[in-house]
């Protein structure tokens, strides 16, 4: 008898979870309705807001702010570096991020980060990586990073992880400045991702957003 109500919840539990899945009127992709990531103890659902009548948050509706400081920017950050879009980024905490070969890095400043934040994604904000003499963040966090200090002093980035940077949007300069940086250290190019839309593209979309504890 317990053998079949255990076996009556497992089925149950199945067809709730497909139910779920069809249920999903709002896709990421039409093969995609959402996705699990796990990292560590922490678990994240991405979906997009099922409700067809939702809008982006006003503090990303505006369309126009002073340029200087907030610009448009290039498709790219640097000569080398792959510019991606949401699918793309999925894409990386599925396999890189979750494999702890790479991390999904939110350039900005923390106040904007504990607003809320990508899923997945760690707080290193753009001015961490100023590679001047009085910037006593820079050298640790490359370790940490994976790049090592050679016998010469240089920095060997052989065994560095993946990053995937973000900012704001396509009129933030937090991200491309974080990897302009990392490339005049020495940071390899193919190694580091630009995903251009930041916060803005991806509230456009109604993907979930993470408020850090």
């Amino acid at each position: 008898m317990k053998k079949f109500s255990l076996l009556s919840g497992l089925i149950a539990a199945a067809i709730f979870s497909i139910s779920a899945v069809y249920a999903q009127e709002v896709r990421i992709t039409p093969e995609i309705p959402f996705v699990e990531i796990e990292l560590g103890d922490d678990f994240f659902l991405i979906e997009r807001n099922q409700d067809n009548s939702a809008v982006i948050a006003a503090a990303f509706a505006k369309t126009s702010r002073p340029c200087p400081p907030f610009c448009v920017h290039p498709m790219s950050a640097g000569e080398g570096v792959e510019t991606v879009g949401e699918i793309e980024l999925i894409s990386f905490l599925e396999t890189s991020v979750q494999s702890d070969d790479g991390f999904l890095v939110d350039a900005r400043t923390a106040n904007f980060y504990t607003a809320g934040t990508i899923p997945g994604a760690i707080n290193l904000p753009f001015n961490l990586f100023t590679p001047t003499s009085d910037n006593p963040f820079l050298a640790p966090m490359l370790i940490q990073l994976g790049g090592q200090i050679s016998a010469s002093g240089t920095w060997d980035f052989s065994r560095s992880a993946k990053l995937m940077l973000f900012c704001n949007g396509p009129w933030c300069d937090q991200s491309p400045r974080a990897i302009r940086n990392l490339l005049l250290v020495g940071y390899p190019a193919d190694k580091l991702f630009y995903y251009r839309g930041g916060i803005q593209n991806w509230l456009m979309l109604g993907l979930t957003v993470h408020v850090p504890k």
